[in-house]
């Protein structure tokens, strides 16, 4: 029998779940940060009711402070983009909230046959010298390439991708969202590893964020999760091998969603008007500045040309908000269809798969639940029914 008692990691994990610092939670529950260290690192446990103090102030179950982690799976590494700019504290807490997900995911995966992960072999040699022209010239041919191979291997043609995300899921790549709080964040990707194998996850931010934008993000993540190991830490990259990595994923995201041939033939006619890139927006779903960014690489404007398209860029305030932008959000995900197809089957409940998260360890309110895996609000909504305490006699139709 499991042994119920504080878990200082618990805690730990609760408070970077809800992006707390020792001295934030400390002002909210007034217990000292000296005994919160303590709590945390398992040198002293908190009585009832400051654990309920701490549980309340964390808006965590009671439960999930007394729980072993009863999952197997294990995250390497979680690729942000924009890294140095995103805060530490902002990149803890979502790659935490991934990490519950793949969690999840395992959950679902007793009762579920998701997509099986379905990627090209990739070999990519890549570029370290920014400065070397002659290998940086390979290495963007090596990643068209690449961009072109995949395109292949999942059958898209050189067509416009209608719809990203649903191409990522079928492929066996998990796509969630969620609200990360933070302008630096657009998007992230995490490897998880499973007893019968890996699994790629992608997170965008839910929000105001452009279609385009969004669009580029996910092709961004597919070409780390391409082109790049993730079995080393990202603390043990350099500054410029890092810049270098997020540049070669933005050359793939643009080869992907912009193919050079199909692409390339449509933005000859008029390839420095502003107007006809507004036009091509709504065929590519792409923003006018990644497929300016993008005509420049093909060759099909000059390095000057392109100089001036981005000053009239500025000049016209596009580089926030473009014309014609559209907010991006996810369409109902896998785990919506997984979770509707259990409830619709008679498999489990909303009330019974919230009973088998928590076996597992994963005791959050549903509403965090529906937020993770992308939801729909009131997904796993349970009413509670009180028990019948009265009953017709047997005699009663006699009565009447």
């Amino acid at each position: 029998m499991e042994k119920k008692e504080f878990r200082g990691e618990r805690l730990k994990n609760a408070r970077l779940f809800r992006e707390k610092t020792l001295t934030e939670l400390s002002a909210i529950t007034g217990i000292s940060k000296q005994s919160l260290s303590l709590y945390e690192n398992n040198h002293n446990k908190p009585d009832y009711e400051k654990s309920g103090i701490i549980a309340s102030a964390l808006h965590f179950p009671y439960e999930f402070f007394l729980q072993e982690d009863e999952c197997k799976t294990t995250t390497e590494v979680t690729y942000f983009r924009s890294l140095a700019s995103a805060t530490k504290m902002s990149r803890t807490t979502q790659s935490l909230k991934l990490e519950y997900v793949a969690k999840m995911y395992e959950v679902l995966l007793e009762y579920i046959d998701f997509p099986i992960l379905n990627l090209p072999n990739v070999d990519f040699t890549g570029n370290d010298n920014e400065f070397d022209d002659d290998e940086n010239e390979k290495m963007v041919f090596e990643i068209e390439q690449i961009a072109t191979s995949v395109r292949e291997h999942w059958g898209l043609g050189d067509a416009p991708i209608p719809n990203l995300q649903l191409t990522l899921e079928k492929n066996g790549i998990i796509v969630t969202g969620f609200d990360t709080n933070e302008d630096k964040i657009d998007a992230f990707s995490q490897r998880t590893i499973l007893d019968n194998g890996e699994v790629f996850f992608i997170c965008v931010d839910q929000g105001s964020k452009p279609q385009g934008r969004i669009r580029f993000d996910m092709a961004h993540e597919l070409g780390h999760i391409l082109l790049h190991p993730w079995s080393e830490s990202l603390e043990l990259v350099t500054k410029e091998e890092f810049k270098m990595r997020e540049r070669q994923a933005n050359i793939f995201a643009s080869a992907f969603l912009l193919p050079k041939n199909s692409f390339g033939n449509d933005v000859q006619a008029y390839p420095t008007d502003l107007k006809y890139y507004q036009w091509l927006k709504k065929k590519w779903k792409s923003s006018i500045q990644s497929m300016a960014y993008r005509s420049n690489q093909l060759g099909i404007v000059s390095d000057n040309q392109f100089q001036y398209m981005m000053r009239q860029i500025s000049k016209n305030g596009w580089r926030q908000k473009e014309p014609d932008d559209v907010p991006f959000y996810l369409n109902e995900n896998i785990f919506q269809g997984a979770i509707d197809l259990l409830i619709d089957e008679h498999i489990l409940s909303a009330s019974s798969l919230l009973r088998q998260l928590k076996r597992y360890g994963i005791t959050l309110y549903p509403k965090d639940i529906e937020e993770l895996l992308h939801l729909r609000e009131g997904t796993l909504y349970v009413e509670e029914k009180l028990p019948q305490i009265i009953h017709l006699r047997q005699n009663a139709e006699d009565n009447l």
